[in-house]
């Protein structure tokens, strides 16, 4: 165990202490729903910066009633700036099963002697030796290998979110998050990604296959998830026994 190890147990003996007062304190009610606030004023929110391209001045037509970037003659309602929200259609249906074998055998022999060597090996009859059997090895190898793979994950979800940046390539960074209680089981989801205006919907809405470097994470706490979790202690043993 290293001299961190130490401090590692400490700390996380004083967060499982933390999520115990938690707990205590919820005791004889449900959960407390997360207040609703600005995505980029949560912990751990930072700016995303994308590889982009120099930008290129559009050229001013005084003339024309074409806007540079505009994508019709009238005011499109889908999501475009900072603030604007935009429905998230998440729509996941992903399975795979791979097998795999695999049978390796091999076996060589090797032999080598000296049977005459111009007539020295007389000179080796006292000795309890064959020369002609000087070296003999055998060996054999087998090895057989088996494999398979199952997995079926089906999510289906849509909510609203929030453009929180519009990168200089005019791509838009969404940030969701929803919350819903169910008696003493609070749900929780966020989604966060990269988007392209041209992607989002007439309706505004947008497909989770069309969100480049998507965070999608759907869990909870409460009742029923404190019966499923390991107690911390268990998690600790689990990490530091070696066996």
């Amino acid at each position: 165990m290293t001299a961190r190890a130490p401090a590692a147990l400490a700390a996380l003996l004083a967060l499982a202490g933390c999520n115990s007062l938690e707990r205590l304190s919820e005791v004889g009610r449900p959960p407390a729903l997360a207040p609703v606030q600005d995505p980029t004023r949560t912990p751990g929110w930072h700016p995303v910066t994308m590889p982009m391209p120099a930008p290129q001045p559009a050229p001013a037509d005084s003339e024309s009633l074409w806007r540079p970037g505009a994508r019709a003659f009238f005011k499109d309602q889908r999501a475009a700036r900072v603030g604007d929200l935009v429905t998230i259609l998440v729509s996941m249906a992903d399975s795979a099963n791979v097998q795999n074998s695999s049978t390796a055998t091999r076996s060589s022999t090797e032999a080598a002697g000296i049977p005459n060597l111009f007539g020295l090996e007389n000179l080796l009859a006292h000795v309890p030796m064959d020369p002609s059997k000087l070296i003999s090895m055998s060996s054999s190898n087998g090895n057989t290998g088996t494999g398979q793979i199952q997995r079926s994950e089906t999510v289906t979800i849509s909510l609203a979110g929030v453009v929180t940046q519009v990168l200089p390539n005019g791509n838009l960074v969404v940030s969701a998050h929803q919350q819903f209680r169910v008696d003493n089981e609070l749900r929780d989801l966020q989604v966060s990604g990269v988007i392209r205006p041209e992607d989002i919907q007439s309706d505004n809405t947008i497909k989770s296959e069309r969100m480049a470097e998507a965070r999608i994470a759907y869990g909870g706490r409460g009742e029923l998830t404190d019966q499923q979790a390991p107690r911390w202690g268990q998690q600790v043993m689990d990490a530091l026994l070696p066996w």
